[in-house]
């Protein structure tokens, strides 16, 4: 199959090329690797229950739109409450305990932490990228709750990631993530959202 035909396949299938006079090779490779996409699904773990907050919204809709190419769930853990005269050390071990219940064996964990590495947006499509042709079935995207991660917890994970080097509300981090995790998969379908 060339040229055209080629295009007009990957088209009824959802994906398409970028927009521009002429296709370019390298244009029709990219949609061949989100091809294998459906094969890997995203989780975003995260301790406490939010409802009915226009962040969380926003984050949906950014969820959502990243659907389109490989399944997305949000799964939330239940916040341990930080009591008076209670160890913050223990309500973060007790939030991890959680968090390591829902994890599937194999998974790939991420945790998100401000002293993390920074990625750009194109790095983390990237790693997306090498995460679908290495054939990996599922991600994990950890937030920790109020209180943060358990230090073990997060060596724990494969890789530590920055959203801000600043500390962020959790609503907040989970919109800024949800959006990267949308802006990533644009970037891979060669989608016109990352400017």
């Amino acid at each position: 199959m060339k040229g055209r035909a080629y295009v007009k396949a990957w088209a009824r299938l959802g994906f398409y090329a970028r927009r521009g006079p002429r296709l370019k090779r390298e244009d029709l490779r990219g949609l061949a690797r989100v091809s294998n996409a459906p094969g890997m699904r995203v989780r975003v773990v995260l301790v406490g229950r939010d409802r009915n907050d226009p962040l969380i919204e926003a984050s949906e809709v950014y969820l959502d739109r990243a659907r389109h190419t490989f399944p997305v769930d949000v799964v939330e853990v239940k916040e341990a409450p930080l009591k008076k005269g209670a160890s913050v050390l223990r309500v973060k071990a007790e939030e991890a305990e959680r968090i390591k219940k829902v994890l599937e064996p194999g998974e790939l964990v991420i945790v998100m932490d401000e002293r993390g590495k920074g990625l750009t947006s194109v790095q983390v499509s990237d790693k997306f990228d090498r995460w679908m042709q290495e054939g990996l079935r599922s991600v994990a995207f950890v937030i920790g709750g109020p209180s943060g991660l358990h230090p073990d917890f997060m060596k724990q994970a494969r890789e530590r990631w920055a959203l801000s080097t600043m500390t962020l509300p959790h609503r907040m981090a989970r919109l800024i993530l949800c959006e990267q995790i949308y802006r990533a998969v644009s970037i891979l379908r060669g989608e016109p959202y990352h400017k």
